[in-house]
């Protein structure tokens, strides 16, 4: 049942409980000093009517009938309202009729709280001697107006705790119900996040926590919405890539490979007549073969580039280092007055397959970013081994790779290319993370790419 509450019904709950805790307290309190106060009360009214009852049959025996003086004294202190005088023989008996009982009161205590406060009554017997003729007056205790008094002070007490405990809950109540509204619109804007309503936002209120946890909560609604929006405009940007590459590979090869293929064709088919005739002309043949000779090699150069556009050459066979070092060659040589430093720690170890493709290609963005837009004089590529971080899944280790330039950085709130979000993407997908700063002196891009477990 605990558990099926809500926070404002367990807080409700809580206090409602802690108000008649209080006030179950409060009156078992005055129940327990309720006895005491009786058994108080009997000793006092006890003792004041036998010290009155001694002073007064003191001088009996010199009154001119002591019989009739010692029977009005009976009756007329009978009367009192906290104790009872009976007039009894030698034998026990009673002399003076019993005194009346009042009619019971509908309003009065109950007879259980009476039994439980007063269970028995306090009598005391003062002996009288009237010439010689022994008795005595029995003075019994007859506390029910204090019993009356403590009843209805635990009513009242019990009438007037519940109405201020009544107003006390609803009180708060009602402030737990204002301060706990924020809740609601955190939920329904939380339903809306995972419906895909990312412009979702709750308005900040109530309790600074909550008011903070709003805050936080738009945050990250605009921070979910931004990453969505990225992955659409990446997705719609790589369908749009894959096209256009799958375009240029289709142009090339039908403006590439079709003439050569046409123009080997044509060789081929003069070489095959010259080999008819009975003396075939060495020259032409020579020619022929030498002019298939340069369309293969330019076909073979043609099938390179789209193969590195595909996969980069050599990466499987010679390993990271030598891709690496060749493609820095490539960029030093068509912008020579850029100085390229790449630098790969020697006990950076076997990264695997998909983490060196990986490296090679935030190593390659990078450096295409830096000399079309940078206006760098100087690159530096460190890629070193790092220990097990955040960015590390299952134990795997890490490959940091940072490129750095003096260029010109980027332009305040410049948003990145389609080429680093979708290597941020790559990277996070396997586990690891993308940071590019950008400063007064240039760009930093790092990554930290987890690597093959060893």
């Amino acid at each position: 049942m605990w558990q099926n509450l809500s926070l404002r019904g367990r807080i409700n709950l809580l206090l409602a409980l802690l108000l008649a805790l209080g006030l179950a307290v409060n009156i078992a309190r005055q129940v327990a000093e309720a006895g005491p106060r009786v058994q108080a009360e009997d000793q006092s009214v006890i003792r004041l009517a036998r010290e009155f009852i001694e002073m007064i049959v003191a001088d009996l025996n010199e009154a001119p009938d002591p019989d009739a003086k010692l029977n009005q004294i009976a009756r007329d202190l009978n009367r009192l309202r906290h104790v009872s005088i009976a007039l009894r023989d030698a034998d026990g008996n009673p002399l003076t009729p019993p005194r009346a009982e009042a009619e019971d009161d509908a309003h009065g205590p109950p007879a259980w709280f009476i039994s439980l406060v007063h269970p028995e009554q306090a009598a005391v017997s003062v002996p009288v001697s009237i010439h010689g003729k022994e008795g005595s007056l029995v003075i019994t205790a007859h506390p029910n107006d204090e019993i009356a008094e403590i009843w209805d002070a635990i009513v009242t007490q019990l009438e007037v705790g519940s109405v201020i405990a009544l107003a006390l809950f609803l009180v708060t109540m009602t402030v737990v119900g204002r301060a706990l509204e924020p809740l609601q619109a955190l939920a329904q804007v939380m339903a809306e996040l995972e419906g895909g309503r990312y412009g979702a936002r709750v308005k900040p209120g109530g309790a600074p926590e909550l008011a903070a946890i709003c805050a936080k909560l738009n945050h990250l609604a605009a921070t979910l919405g931004d990453a969505v929006e990225d992955k659409r405009r990446l997705a719609e940007r790589a369908v749009s890539l894959q096209d256009q590459e799958r375009k240029e590979i289709a142009r090339e090869l039908h403006d590439e490979f079709g003439p050569y293929l046409f123009s080997l064709r044509a060789h081929a088919g003069a070489l095959a007549k010259l080999s008819d005739g009975r003396a075939p002309n060495a020259e032409a043949v020579r020619k022929h073969g030498s002019a298939m000779l340069e369309q293969i090699n330019a076909l073979q150069q043609f099938n390179r580039r789209v193969l590195d556009r595909l996969r980069p050459v050599g990466l499987a066979e010679l390993g990271l280092r030598q891709a690496l070092e060749s493609l820095s060659r490539l960029w030093r040589e068509s912008h020579p007055d850029v100085a390229i430093k790449t630098t790969i720690s020697p006990v950076l170890g076997v990264t695997g397959e998909t983490a060196d493709l990986t490296i090679y290609r935030i190593v390659q963005e990078a450096l295409t970013n830096v000399f079309r837009h940078a206006g760098a004089t100087s690159v530096d590529v460190v890629i070193e081994p790092v220990e097990q971080s955040d960015g590390a899944r299952d134990g795997r280790g890490c490959a940091r790779v940072r490129v750095s330039d003096n260029g010109r950085g980027m332009e305040p709130g410049q948003k990145l290319g389609f080429g680093l979000v979708g290597m941020r993407e790559r990277i996070l997908a396997l586990g690891g993370t993308l940071n590019i700063a950008s400063g007064a002196g240039g760009v930093t891009v790092e990554a930290l790419v987890p690597t093959a477990t060893a």
